[in-house]
């Protein structure tokens, strides 16, 4: 058989009886050459220490012979010693690989919580380590891709039951159109529109696809433009927004319209759960870095829901509902845009005293 069709451990215990059968015979040629010669070196001291020796051509042959059978019960025992424990460590070095092997085909068939146990050997060790934590990696993206599946399936399902009641009852004249009617199904529809959008933004940013375009910027004139618009949307009962800025700020490595878009989205988002109070964007500079923040005297956010408040689809069930507007992916969305300019974003809440987001930006 064609060494390169052998087994691993097929070919371990082969070169394992090479390497003793390179050993032995290496062990018994220099003894057969060099033991004779010595031996009767020996003698001849012996000798001329004054000790005469009758039939020396015999000792030699006598020790020859004992030499030869010695090393023949030595060769037999040796090598079968030498053998079996070479299948043995053959079969401890295969048993982790042939665990990994079981493991994998387990994979395939989608069973994602296996893992390998540890192993006596460092480098199977090591591997099984890798191996389980790219098992725990893929258990999770699997988990959030049902999670992804079924939170879309359900942001899909609620406008389209709309749309598909108010056309039903159209059809079958139970309700006459209407203005008001025809302004329900475009809100179903631009909620559709942004759904769609909003996924496919999130897709891109999470693939690395999203393109930005990085450059020394001053955000001040940005800061302050999006404090005329949304003042400008402002109801006189509503929160006051204002801008908490140093007058002279340091330029920053972003990209502009995705810095912009993120501050829009926190922004709507504090005007959103606001009623009263105020909504106040806050920059400082800190450790290299340029800190933004959005500081809101709004509902709050649950302490239990702030580990998942940058995940898809994650609404709290305190008043952010569906109807409240959004899809729900925003702040994904954020989260990604800053990651992708070198920053990172986090919040702080407490229910009935408002919520903080803040992120920071490298200086250019």
């Amino acid at each position: 058989m064609p060494l390169n069709r052998l087994g691993l451990q097929t070919r371990l215990f082969i070169s394992h009886l090479l390497v003793m059968i390179v050993g032995v015979g290496t062990l018994v040629i220099i003894g057969k050459v060099s033991s004779p010669r010595l031996f009767f070196l020996h003698l001849e001291k012996l000798e001329h220490r004054g000790l005469y020796l009758l039939h020396r051509t015999e000792l030699v042959t006598g020790f020859e012979t004992a030499w030869n059978r010695s090393t023949f019960w030595s060769v037999i025992v040796g090598g079968s010693a030498a053998a079996g424990l070479s299948y043995f460590m053959s079969q401890r070095i295969m048993q982790p690989l042939i665990q990994i092997e079981r493991i994998t085909q387990k994979f395939a068939q989608d069973q994602l919580n296996e893992r390998l146990p540890a192993s006596e050997i460092p480098e199977i060790n090591r591997l099984s380590a890798s191996f389980n934590r790219m098992a725990a990696s893929l258990e999770g993206v699997e988990q959030r891709r049902q999670e992804i599946i079924g939170d879309l399936t359900h942001e899909l399902r609620t406008p389209l039951t709309v749309l598909r009641g108010y056309l039903e009852e159209l059809a079958e004249g139970k309700i006459l159109p209407s203005p008001e009617i025809y302004s329900r199904l475009a809100t179903e529809t631009k909620r559709l529109e942004r759904l769609v959008n909003d996924l496919q933004e999130l897709s891109k940013a999470e693939a690395g696809h999203l393109q930005i375009k990085l450059q020394s910027v001053n955000l001040r004139p940005l800061l302050q433009s999006l404090v005329q618009k949304f003042s400008d949307q402002l109801l006189e009962d509503g929160p006051f927004l204002w801008l908490d800025c140093p007058p002279q700020l340091p330029a920053v490595l972003a990209d502009p319209d995705r810095t912009e878009q993120v501050l829009v989205n926190l922004i709507g988002n504090a005007l959103r759960y606001t009623s009263h109070g105020s909504i106040t964007i806050r920059v400082w500079t800190e450790a290299r870095s340029l800190w933004l923040a959005v500081i809101d005297t709004g509902i709050g956010i649950e302490p239990e829901d702030l580990p998942h408040i940058f995940e898809r689809f994650w609404r709290a069930e305190q008043a952010r509902t569906r109807h409240a507007g959004g899809t729900g992916i925003g702040l994904a969305i954020s989260r990604r845009l800053i990651e992708l300019q070198g920053g990172q974003i986090f919040v702080e809440s407490q229910p009935g005293r408002g919520s903080t987001f803040y992120f920071f930006l490298p200086l250019a």
